[in-house]
């Protein structure tokens, strides 16, 4: 079993070394388009990882991200942007004090959105978690829809719907995979701890959880604080990668992308949150060439907008009929199963005279 753990983690410091060999040579030699996706995939691995940890691994429907992703954007923006920016930002009214003065590096800037953000879900989900099911949807989507009011109308705070511009472009390559990683790291190690598997009975049946003393009302508030705290450092990532934000960002639109991430990856399974986060990144991207006319000969094809959306819809129906429990349903990624797979490769290739 030593042996196996040893290796399993040469393994991965093996392909962490790949990783970050790629992302070298992406930093340098990629197009800024390029770069773009492969920040947007980081973004939306770390908010599809987090988001999973409460609607896929504690099985509760929360529809609350864009809220969280929302005060981490604000919270990191303000706290990046220096006083005299923020002076030129709000023309309307002036912003409030101390929230005019100060000013923070970056990483201590996504620190705060994150720990901003775990407080407020820790505050909502005393009432919050007094209801089950489809009753918990409706409240965190009123929640969402609460923030975004609020941030459209505190004009001292956030500068109401003229938003926030002029943010420091601080995103690449680095920092975004670097908290990805990070993230990852610790959602499954907390999924694969005792708490996780308390989290997991919760899910599949609270009440006989709570039969065998587990608390159920704590460990789901864990979930939803540390769900919050990396959504909200996620979006101090977004709101340096966009370098502008308003309150008509974070609609319920980046809720339900994360959702369809999370459900086609599997629920419960982190590694398929990341799978998904990826493959829906690239695949939007990569299906823009449907928008455009296509010539076939002598068949011409007008531009059709939005049938990339249409194309991407029928894939994500397909899906859901053949393949009801996502990618990877509630496995997670093993070393184990990659180096069986290329055992029979590796016997095939011997037996080759």
């Amino acid at each position: 079993m030593e042996e196996h753990h040893r290796r399993n983690q040469i393994l991965t410091v093996i392909a962490v070394g790949i990783g970050l060999l790629f992302l070298y040579g992406a930093q340098e030699y990629a197009t800024s388009y390029q770069i773009r996706i492969l920040n947007n995939c980081a973004l939306f691995v770390i908010l599809a990882a987090s988001y999973n940890l409460i609607n896929g691994v504690t099985g509760q429907f929360s529809l609350e991200p864009n809220a969280f992703v929302a005060i981490g954007a604000y919270t990191s923006a303000l706290l990046t942007l220096t006083p005299a920016e923020k002076q030129l930002s709000f023309i309307i009214e002036p912003i409030m004090w101390p929230l005019g003065v100060l000013h923070a590096p970056f990483f201590i800037s996504l620190l705060a959105a994150g720990v901003v953000t775990a407080f407020v879900g820790f505050l909502m989900g005393f009432p919050v978690f007094r209801v089950r099911g489809d009753y918990l949807a409706i409240v965190t989507l009123g929640f969402g829809e609460v923030v975004r009011v609020v941030a459209n109308n505190t004009q001292t705070i956030t500068n109401g719907p003229l938003g926030l511009k002029g943010i420091a472009p601080h995103t690449n390559l680095w920092w975004s995979w670097g908290i990805a990683i990070i993230t990852v790291f610790f959602i499954a190690r907390l999924v694969r701890s005792s708490f996780g598997r308390a989290m997991k009975a919760v899910k599949y049946d609270e009440t006989a959880a709570e039969a065998v003393g587990i608390n159920a009302f704590w460990h789901k508030m864990l979930a939803f604080t540390t769900s919050a705290f990396f959504e909200g450092v996620g979006g101090g990532i977004l709101a340096h990668l966009i370098t502008t934000i308003s309150p008509t960002l974070f609609t319920f639109f980046l809720t339900f992308n994360l959702l369809i991430m999370i459900v086609v990856g599997g629920l419960g399974s982190t590694t398929g949150a990341c799978i998904a986060a990826i493959i829906v990144t690239f695949g939007g991207e990569y299906l823009r060439f449907v928008e455009e006319p296509i010539n076939f000969w002598f068949i011409h094809i007008p531009a059709i907008p939005g049938m990339r959306m249409v194309i991407f819809s029928i894939i994500l129906i397909l899906m859901m009929i053949f393949a009801r429990n996502g990618i990877m349903g509630t496995k997670e990624f093993s070393w184990n199963w990659v180096l069986n797979k290329i055992k029979p490769v590796k016997i095939f290739l011997r037996k080759k005279p």
